[in-house]
């Protein structure tokens, strides 16, 4: 037996019961993992507040990203090897695999041999955040001299795309409402930061920029602040929407992005996990860049296992800056 986090219903952070369960042998094409340490994500709290597109079977497992140390193998897999340290990609189906508990059964496809400089916590905390940010390289095509707002930049994401924008010789410009996390932000690689519920965000980065705008927006947020947004971009920039953390109806804003000829488009991790020859690509150059420095996970908090209530709390208290882990 082990103890795994299931929900019997959706709602709020109480819903997610620590259970003794007994785990059992990988099926073929599965791998059993001990788990060491889970990255919390913000897709996970939609998934167990009954907000993710597609609504659980209920009872059903939850979380996404993990390391730990393989324990069995199923039949067929190949390339790992009992005893190994690895991580757990968020590449398959949340709550018909899950990785919150003592043990996991993931599929083969979803495990990688973790970075060996990395703690165990810093290996539960790269996968998602990277993958997810890599949409301003991937469809924003950020490079020299190119600016970047990046909207929720206190998040594991934000943090990601901030030092993605470092690497390549980008400006990143991080946006969070109050400028209590400023100077945080700037610690953290970000060259300039705009409080958005104290400025006015488009006027603002307009003169950070010297008028010429940014060319990449890389938003968590979404709603009716986007117009203010496109207002701060360059012409012919991107609005790339990767989240509706506002939770409100986004608007198109016709007459900025007529006459600037601003592109708005919507971005999640699974263009590229879900296509191997880009995921394999993607996944080096993070590799590359952990082993190189430019990379690093950032954590906020760890929590235990028996305290994983109090970690979506503190998840969806907005307090943090970087990642939330939970500790097994």
């Amino acid at each position: 037996m082990a103890k795994v986090v299931r929900i019997h219903k959706t709602g709020g952070p109480d819903v997610l019961t620590l259970e003794d369960v007994e785990v059992g042998e990988p099926k073929p094409g599965e791998i059993r993992v001990r788990i060491e340490a889970i990255g919390i994500n913000r897709g996970e709290a939609l998934f167990r507040a009954g907000y993710a597109p597609t609504q659980p079977k209920l009872p059903c497992l939850i979380g996404y990203e993990a390391a730990g140390i393989v324990e069995a193998l199923g039949e067929g897999v190949q390339g790992f090897a009992i005893g190994e340290r690895v991580c757990v990609m968020p590449t398959f189906r949340q709550g018909e695999y899950g990785v919150y508990g003592e043990k996991a059964i993931v599929p083969a496809q979803s495990v990688v041999q973790a970075p060996p400089q990395l703690s165990p916590s810093e290996a539960a905390s790269i996968w998602m955040q990277y993958l997810t940010a890599f949409g301003i390289i991937e469809a924003g095509r950020i490079g020299l001299g190119d600016y970047v707002l990046i909207t929720a930049a206190s998040s594991s994401v934000g943090l990601a795309a901030i030092q993605l924008c470092n690497w390549v010789g980008a400006t990143p410009i991080a946006a969070t409402r109050y400028n209590t996390k400023a100077a945080a932000l700037i610690a953290q690689g970000a060259k300039h930061v705009v409080a958005t519920a104290e400025s006015d965000v488009g006027t603002e980065v307009m003169r950070i920029t010297g008028d010429k705008g940014a060319r990449v927006v890389f938003d968590a947020v979404g709603g009716a602040q986007v117009e203010n947004l496109m207002k701060g971009m360059t012409e012919e920039g991107l609005l790339l929407m990767y989240g509706g953390l506002g939770n409100q109806t986004t608007p198109y804003p016709w007459p900025t992005a007529f006459f600037k000829g601003v592109s708005m488009r919507g971005w999640v991790g699974t263009a590229i996990w879900n296509k191997p020859e880009r995921l394999a690509r993607t996944k080096d150059l993070i590799l590359k860049g952990l082993a190189d420095g430019h990379l690093r996970p950032v954590i906020s908090k760890t929590f235990p296992l028996a305290q994983i209530v109090d970690a979506h709390r503190y998840l969806e208290s907005n307090e943090q800056v970087g990642k939330i882990v939970v500790t097994v």
